[in-house]
């Protein structure tokens, strides 16, 4: 190794934060070669992606106790006739194509053939579909179809076809993370959610777009478009899930969420995000982007469809370390009267639209009480470093290789920066920060001591980046719509995810939703909430027109 000077340390000290004197950079001369030794001697061992870390994020505290003794899913009843239009069909939820298929209204060949047809006529604009798998889809059709017929029906997912964001694995196909450097990676297994859902009588009908290694919206084949607007992108990452699921090119679609990932495409484009309890949905098989933060959730376009696929996802799993057995319960006729509902008065404030106090007004009208609810004054932005180091690790060989080179989006704000730069982050500080992030979690536990479930903006307060941290589940719905000219994406630049800023010109009638936290798993508060509010606001059934 080159010698390291005093004017090295002291050069260093400006990247880090830190000063030392004179006589303590001396002192460090004769040992810091050897440290830096150490870090190229771990270097040299291999570690692929689905090696986990060995310390694993619990998101409860020591009193925690599981609300919950056993599963428990009740759904609405349904009685509607199956439209004649197949656009009707394709937009129709979960709920409803279920009821057609265990009637025999509805074959899921026919319902399969909709969605592939779709998908051929509208993807070209859309860009979000990684990968289209025809023949495996009305092959696991066909199988649903043969069961129904001798009378067996695995569930409300039996022979309804959805979209797999390209994260996870399923066996034969290209699992690319939105990534130049995997592209042609082809998957010799299946993930455990695959699994889970074929059992549940799902169809794959294949694999939908994510921003590479699971940020924004820009991947290998492009950029994936919000339907509502095709001059802006649908956010990120699970930016091919929650386009295909609002312009009804599948009936529901998986996603994942680090930091937004789920809620943010699902504010942009429309659709309802189920952000589950961390801890509570494998994610064996699939790419890790930060172990200690990454969970795996359902997009929808309705708040009960997502409680239907988290009911299939949900389950301890001895392939994912950081899996927790926790029972989903969720009775869609359950009786929310008692709950308390609070809100941040600051994310009511200046900033605040429409949309946000209309959503806010019928929940007061819903006859839950609602009070003002708050959190203690920390620096909570500054977790954001945790994510930056565990996604820096996780792709090391990317930074040190030189291959973060080919990646589409290099700037300030994309992953190739990020990850370079997390190299200079303190492990002192990194061990601080987990100290910080015990303090956010009993913050969050204090705060739903105040109440039952949050109500809010997708951005409120701190919210976004506090409850992912801690790991508590959220809900983000359609509530309403604004007229906003195209936005641009989202950014990590400075060190916290800012939302993309509309410009000038031309407006387009584009959805907004509201996010419903809830306490640690149980997440049938804010479903059941969600529900009477989705309801209330009569927002949910408007489809895109696909503008340019």
């Amino acid at each position: 190794m080159t010698g390291i000077t005093l004017k090295t340390i002291a050069a260093a000290e400006e990247i880090m934060g830190v000063e030392y004197t004179p006589e303590e950079r001396q002192l460090m001369l004769d040992n810091l070669e050897g440290q830096i030794a150490s870090a190229l001697a771990r270097r040299a061992v291999p570690l692929p992606n689905h090696v986990p870390m060995a310390m694993r994020f619990d998101p409860r505290l020591a009193d925690f106790a599981m609300p919950h003794g056993a599963d428990r899913l009740k759904l609405s009843s349904v009685i509607a006739m199956l439209p004649k239009d197949d656009e009707d069909i394709a937009f129709a939820p979960v709920t409803h194509l279920a009821a057609w298929i265990k009637a025999g209204a509805l074959t899921s060949r026919r319902l399969t053939q909709i969605y592939l047809d779709r998908i051929t006529a509208l993807d070209p604009k859309l860009e979000c579909w990684a990968q289209v798998t025809p023949n495996l889809a009305l092959a696991e059709a066909d199988a649903a179809d043969a069961l129904t017929r001798v009378g067996v029906n695995l569930g409300p997912l039996h022979g309804i076809p959805y979209g797999l964001k390209d994260l996870f694995d399923a066996r034969g196909t290209i699992t690319g993370w939105g990534a130049e450097p995997f592209r042609d990676r082809i998957a010799d297994s299946d993930a455990t959610i695959v699994k889970k859902l074929r059992a549940a009588g799902a169809v794959l009908l294949g694999k939908t777009t994510v921003g590479a290694l699971a940020y924004n919206d820009i991947w290998y084949g492009g950029v994936t478009r919000n339907p509502w607007n095709l001059n802006e992108g649908s956010s990120g990452s699970s930016a091919g899930s929650a386009s295909a699921t609002a312009a009804g090119l599948c009936a529901f679609a998986i996603g994942t969420e680090t930091l937004g990932s789920i809620t943010s495409p699902s504010q942009r484009c429309g659709t309802t995000g189920l952000r589950p309890t961390f801890g509570r949905v494998s994610r064996a098989g699939g790419m890790a982007l930060c172990n200690s933060l990454d969970k795996v959730g359902p997009i929808c376009r309705s708040v009960e469809d997502t409680a239907i696929v988290l009911a299939a996802l949900n389950g301890a799993d001895p392939a994912d370390r950081s899996t927790i057995a926790a029972p989903f319960v969720f009775d869609a006729g359950a009786d929310y009267s008692g709950l308390t509902v609070g809100y941040l008065p600051e994310a009511f404030g200046e900033g605040a639209t429409a949309v946000d106090h209309a959503a806010l007004d019928a929940m007061r009208k819903l006859g839950v009480r609602v009070v003002e609810a708050t959190l203690p004054d920390l620096p909570y932005g500054a977790l954001m470093n945790i994510l930056f180091a565990e996604a820096a690790a996780s792709f090391e060989d990317l930074t040190l290789s030189n291959q973060d080179d080919t990646l589409t989006w290099q700037d300030a704000a994309a992953w190739p920066n990020a990850m370079r730069k997390a190299r200079f982050l303190s492990a002192v500080d990194h061990v601080q920060l987990d100290r910080l992030r015990y303090l956010v979690m009993q913050a969050l536990d204090g705060l739903f001591r105040q109440c039952d479930v949050l109500i809010g903006p997708f951005m409120t307060g701190p919210m976004l980046i506090a409850s992912n941290y801690t790991g508590h589940p959220c809900l983000h719905l359609r509530a309403g719509f604004e007229d906003l000219g195209t936005r641009s994406p989202a950014s990590l630049a400075s060190g916290k995810l800012t939302t993309g800023e509309a410009a000038g010109g031309k407006t387009y009638t584009v959805p907004q939703g509201i996010s419903l936290w809830g306490r640690l798993f149980d997440e049938g508060p804010i479903l059941r909430l969600g529900m009477a509010l989705e309801t209330a606001l009569d927002v949910a059934g408007k489809r895109p027109g696909f503008p340019t």
